[in-house]
């Protein structure tokens, strides 16, 4: 199976931005929007784009000040992105943030929220994001804590696990892959980037109901179609027993989700 490289196509996009988003993004998307330090005429990259979340804060900081480049590898994703946030100062992208389409030094900014763990090469991103930068260029992203202290990544995980003993959907694997913060660390070291800060983030998610939560977290992320490959109609069945499992351990209604990143800010020189 290739559940890390299955296409967020179709109904993912409205699915994610609209269920996951407030269970996974939304606060992330404010605190790392927030650390952007804007001066007049910035221009700001933001790569892995995805349906907007952050883009949309972006734009509202940039707003009469400078202007953002919003990029995706997923085109269906850049599509809904730019519907939902039209404006003249924003600029949407289909480009690959492990080669990007841009001059050496030609940005302000670099923004990633969540993105580096699906780079097929990670430190080859960290790299075109510094050559893309402009001497004293602010890089800020950040990836996943552990699976072990974001349970609904977790609940996810272990229940599809159950539900597929024998070849489980590994998807949400990968979103946490990266929460030691050493090798990207590294990365950015030999990138070249220096006054690198680490910073642990906790905020919380919420859904009016685990219902809502599953939707989101199993039919807005790529997991959904690794399950219908591996038995066509399971999809109702597995989002059934994680919203039972959220609610067992979260709550229901509504839900609060804990929820834990870390996040990383560093310069080129």
């Amino acid at each position: 199976m290739t559940d890390r490289h299955v296409a967020f196509v179709g109904d993912v996009p409205s699915n994610y931005d609209r269920y996951l988003g407030p269970v996974l993004f939304h606060g992330f998307a404010d605190d790392l929007a927030g650390r952007l330090e804007v001066k007049s005429g910035i221009r700001v990259l933001e790569t892995a784009c995805g349906t907007g979340i952050v883009s949309r804060r972006l734009a509202e900081r940039l707003r009469g000040v400078g202007s953002l480049v919003a990029t995706d590898l997923n085109e269906a994703m850049i599509a809904y992105a730019q519907k939902q946030a039209p404006a003249p100062h924003v600029e949407w992208q289909p480009a690959d943030a492990t080669r990007l389409p841009f001059p050496d030094e030609s940005f302000d900014a670099a923004v990633c929220q969540f993105g580096l763990m699906f780079f097929p090469d990670k430190a080859a991103g960290i790299r075109e994001a510094f050559r893309v930068l402009k001497s004293g260029g602010q890089y800020l992203f950040n990836v996943w804590d552990a699976m072990a202290k974001n349970p609904s990544q977790r609940i996810v995980h272990e229940t599809a696990g159950r539900l597929f003993p024998v070849d489980p959907p590994i998807f949400y694997s990968v979103p946490c892959s990266l929460h030691d913060p050493a090798p990207v660390r590294t990365w950015l070291e030999e990138a070249g980037f220096t006054r690198i800060e680490v910073t642990h983030v906790e905020k919380q998610g919420s859904s009016p109901s685990t219902a809502e939560a599953a939707i989101g977290l199993i039919e807005g992320s790529p997991i959904a179609a690794a399950i219908v490959e591996r038995r066509a109609d399971a999809l109702e069945e597995v989002k059934q027993a994680v919203a039972a499992a959220v609610a067992a351990e979260l709550g229901d209604p509504p839900v609060r989700i804990p929820l834990h990143a870390v996040v990383f800010s560093a310069r080129r020189p």
